[in-house]
């Protein structure tokens, strides 16, 4: 039953003290009703006795403190979910933004999720192919897993991120897949590039997105994620799809928080950010995984920019701890016009042992990837080589090397936004590249598939 007060005794920027409240609990919902009949939405952030901190949705311009109620609802933030979801692009809050019909719900779910047992948890091994050549060769997503981008201002991650979820598939043809797009922080434009861009390619029909825009409030940044990550619990745990989850951008929710921190007058952490920062992306990046006994399965890939392309800054060194590995988009590469810019080298999956191999991409898969990185560090280093003493001075096999690095940049990262490989055309291409150096040199791939493979490459 809803209670009503009207006992608000102060109002600072986007929070609101209300006292002597009953039974009112932290994440309860409010209604805040105005004079003018207007009624904007808040949430409990904190209770002290009988005092109870709330936090609008919307701005706090214009209450009368004298003449406004507030309304408690009894309930916590909540996503209405059924089948319907899919195709359809909502708001930060879970409402239609796409100018549909509401859900009709088949259940309501508490945003903030329920914790997954880890004794109820499988352990990642399946592929995922995401039709990007740098990361299904050489740093293999697996479904289950998290596997953030970092990337930096200016850098193209929203292109990546559209063409992962435009072309992501798992491999066997009876499974059910699904993206849920959540975008927080993100210009107008930004918005609509994505919508138009799985409109454009029908990838609409399988996913849900999810869209908070930079003059949405602070609030709704900060349940954004909560509310896709709801979604995709529905759909993998319910429903037993496999669903990729994107989240773009991670900065700007840790911004909100930051925001929301300061107006609460926390004690600051590293860089003005709250200490319980670590605890907050822990319980939206543990959200994803596989449990026993349920066919659908959660990965995750988080985009977070980097601050001044910094990664010990606190968001992507703390985003490190908690997921298995980084994708990372390189300035370098980006001006010499390598699309997608992803820098192979410092960017590491740790799950991609248990997602390859025979029966899950193919058998040469895991020496191909470990030789193509150690020719393209020599490579590097032999380029490097070159700038400082000159070409004159590298040996007939450090030339092959650098000729190597160059051709691999060109032809196995750069692939363009539109550009779908299967995991064999990748590794066909691996193949394609190796032959540019001696049968000698590719010392980490055993005989029987060099036999196979590289022969073929140089008949």
């Amino acid at each position: 039953m809803p209670r009503e007060y009207r006992t608000i005794a102060e109002v600072a920027g986007p929070l609101m003290l209300v006292r002597k409240v009953e039974g009112v609990t932290f994440g309860e919902l409010g209604e805040i009703l105005l004079p003018s009949g207007e009624v904007r939405r808040c949430r409990v952030l904190e209770i002290n006795g009988d005092n109870a901190l709330v936090q609008l949705f919307e701005s706090t311009v214009g209450i009368n403190i004298a003449e406004t109620r507030v309304r408690f609802l009894g309930r916590g933030l909540e996503l209405p979910v059924s089948p319907d979801i899919l195709g359809r692009v909502f708001d930060g809050m879970g409402h239609p933004a796409d100018g549909g019909p509401d859900i009709i719900p088949e259940r309501r779910l508490d945003v903030n999720g329920t914790p997954m047992n880890p004794a109820a948890r499988n352990y990642p091994s399946e592929f995922i192919q995401t039709g990007v050549s740098a990361i299904d060769g050489l740093n293999t997503l697996v479904r289950g897993q998290k596997l953030p981008i970092f990337t930096g201002s200016g850098l193209p991650h929203a292109q990546l991120a559209a063409q992962i979820a435009r072309q992501a598939k798992v491999r066997s043809a009876d499974s059910k897949f699904a993206v849920v797009f959540a975008a927080m922080g993100i210009t107008f434009e930004e918005a609509d590039y994505f919508i138009r861009d799985f409109r454009r390619t029908g990838a609409i029909d399988r996913a849900v997105l999810f869209m908070n825009l930079a003059n949405h409030p602070a609030i709704e940044r900060i349940s954004t994620p909560r509310m896709a990550l709801t979604a995709a619990e529905y759909l993998a745990f319910t429903r037993g799809m496999h669903v990729l989850v994107i989240m773009t951008d991670i900065t700007y929710y840790a911004e909100a928080l930051r925001e929301v921190s300061a107006a609460r007058k926390e004690v600051p952490g590293r860089r003005g950010y709250p200490g319980y920062l670590y605890t907050d992306l822990a319980t939206l990046y543990e959200r994803a995984g596989r449990q026993k006994g349920k066919d659908g399965s959660i990965t995750l890939i988080p985009i977070l920019t980097m601050p001044e392309d910094d990664k010990t800054h606190p968001i992507p060194d703390l985003t490190g701890y908690i997921t298995e590995g980084q994708i990372i988009l390189s300035r370098d590469l980006h001006r010499r016009g390598i699309r997608p810019p992803i820098d192979v080298l410092p960017s590491l999956s740790r799950l991609k042992d248990k997602g390859i191999g025979k029966g899950k991409t193919r058998e040469d898969h895991a020496q191909t990837m470990n030789q193509l990185f150690a020719a393209y560090a020599r490579g590097k280093e032999a380029k490097e080589l070159s700038v400082i003493l000159g070409e004159a001075a590298l040996s007939d096999v450090d030339r092959l090397y650098a000729k190597f690095a160059e051709a691999f940049e060109a032809e196995y990262v750069s692939q363009g936004y539109e550009t779908e490989r299967s995991i064999e055309e990748t590794l066909d291409l691996g193949w394609k590249l190796l032959s540019l150096l001696p049968r000698t040199e590719l010392k980490r791939i055993r005989e029987e598939f060099l036999d196979r493979y590289y022969k073929e490459r140089t008949s």
